[in-house]
């Protein structure tokens, strides 16, 4: 399961662009790395283990802005085209995650 997080937040006052920066950092040291610009990405092994980086997220939701956070599966995401320009480019690849019992 992948967890996206988007986000656009404002950016007009030195205040603004501090705490654009801080809730970016805070994603990224929770694992999320950027995709796009304002696109953040995680693989998670199940749906819990995603609620869980979920919450993470809803706990550092800045005041302003607009934030949006989707769960697709690993087959969704294997289905995505992504394109640089015209020319198609690979996917990346699919984490494999280990599960010990």
């Amino acid at each position: 399961m992948w967890v996206l997080v988007f986000f656009d937040l404002p950016t007009e006052t030195k205040k603004d662009r501090k705490i654009y920066a801080r809730f970016r950092k805070e994603i990224m040291a929770d694992g999320f790395n950027m995709f796009q610009f304002s696109i953040y990405m995680r693989h998670c092994a199940s749906r819990e283990n995603a609620d869980v980086h979920i919450k993470r997220v809803k706990g550092i939701l800045p005041e302003k802005g607009h934030i949006g956070i989707m769960c697709i599966t690993d087959k969704q995401f294997a289905m995505m085209e992504i394109y640089r320009g015209k020319e198609l480019t690979e996917t990346p690849p699919v984490v494999q995650q280990l599960e010990l019992f």
